[in-house]
């Protein structure tokens, strides 16, 4: 009988500047990633949106998501592997956390403010879209009316 260890890591994943035109989906790839590792989720958060080093897969610009969790050794194995395979995270990182004081993940707990992010992305989008729609209404009308 093989015996469970539970220990406490940190991942940091890498997903393209796009993303951020859909926060939701990249927080609920990683999510789904540490599901299926039946890992616990201590905080997320979305740590940095920033100029990468270098082009990775021709991408200049990523966004970082931190998680910290809880999950058996062995199963670290297969989130490393559903990370290399992913189609939308450019890299990730995961290592052990010992160092890190609960306090310090609970610290970094950032679910609510990424939540807020998503809705007031979505909200400015929805605006601009009804801007955009806006101005094409006048300016279709005023064509209609000299071609008339």
């Amino acid at each position: 009988m093989s015996e469970t260890r539970i220990c406490t890591y940190e991942g940091l994943f890498l997903f393209p500047q796009a993303a951020t035109a859909d926060l939701q989906s990249a927080l609920d790839h990683v999510s789904e990633i540490l599901h299926r590792a039946q890992a616990e989720v201590i905080s997320m958060s979305k740590w940095d949106e920033r100029k990468l080093a270098y082009d990775v897969d021709g991408n200049k610009r990523g966004v970082y998501f931190l998680a910290y969790f809880k999950c058996d050794t062995k199963n670290v194995v297969s989130i490393e592997r559903d990370t290399r395979l992913s189609e939308r995270m450019l890299r990730a990182l995961v290592t052990r956390a010992d160092h890190v004081l609960p306090e310090e993940m609970a610290a970094n707990e950032g679910r609510q403010k990424l939540a807020d992010e998503i809705i007031l992305r979505g909200n400015e989008a929805a605006a601009a879209a009804a801007a955009t729609a806006a101005a094409a209404s006048p300016a279709a009308e005023t064509a209609e009316a000299e071609s008339h």
